[in-house]
């Protein structure tokens, strides 16, 4: 038997197989790092942390929706200009 692959097929195949390559190898940029929250529950309430931005959101009840936003850049400015007075 004699087979025989013509230049038209292989053209083909390696362009499907280029495409297919091409198009799983691209990542996605806008994907959110896993992790990126972080909660923490104690037995004074509970805070979820936003470690890219540093912001948080606390409730100190969990009878109510007392939630209240937080920023740790401003918070530690706070404390300092605090933590100095009562020095």
């Amino acid at each position: 038997m004699k087979y025989s692959i013509d230049i038209k097929s292989v053209t083909i195949g390696l362009f499907i197989a280029t495409l297919l390559f091409g198009a799983f190898s691209f990542k996605q940029d806008g994907a959110e790092p896993v992790g990126r929250y972080q909660t923490a529950v104690g037995v004074n309430g509970v805070v979820i942390l936003d470690t890219k931005t540093g912001a948080y959101i606390t409730n100190t009840d969990a009878t109510n929706n007392g939630w209240r936003k937080g920023n740790f850049a401003h918070t530690s400015e706070i404390v300092t200009a605090t933590k100095d007075k009562n020095l």
